[in-house]
């Protein structure tokens, strides 16, 4: 289900151009607005397409005042529950919260890798776009014990 902003808890993240849930989200769903020409809210951000929202959860995970949730299931949360993570620097902690009011912490530590660090060829040499149209483009007859397909290894009815 889409998320929310909570405009009560929302602070813009102190006035700045982009807020972490604008930096964060992966869809550019997450908007500010600055003069609350758009929803009535200055310096508050706000899900423009709540009906595209990838349910990812980054941006509830990183806004620092906690002020975006997300609207559940009822399979998942009925009935008045709810469920909300709260990042720290090493970790996430949910919060559940049952219908009946009883509420239930977890804690798991998260991935801390430094922006820009991965490896995404994993080691491998970078592709030639000229080879695109080869058969076995970036790869070899065979490598890390796999191998190209033969056609005539496949099963025809």
């Amino acid at each position: 289900m889409p998320t929310f902003v909570r405009t009560e808890k929302c602070d813009g993240c102190k006035g700045q151009d982009k807020t972490a849930c604008m930096y964060i989200c992966p869809h550019d769903l997450m908007k500010l607005d600055k003069d609350g020409s758009e929803t009535g809210h200055a310096m508050k951000s706000y899900n423009q397409e709540p009906e595209q929202c990838w349910e990812c959860y980054s941006c509830v995970k990183i806004c620092p005042q906690n002020a975006i949730e997300a609207r559940h299931y009822a399979d998942v949360v009925p009935l008045g529950g709810s469920v909300q993570p709260l990042r720290g620097s090493d970790s996430i902690m949910w919060t559940i919260k049952f219908r009946n009011g009883t509420l239930k912490r977890f804690k798991f530590p998260i991935r801390t890798t430094p922006e820009g660090s991965i490896d995404c060829y994993g080691g491998k040499a970078e592709a030639d776009l000229a080879n695109i149209e080869k058969v076995g483009f970036f790869n070899h007859k065979e490598q890390n014990g796999f191998r190209e397909g033969d056609p005539s290894e496949l099963i025809r009815k």
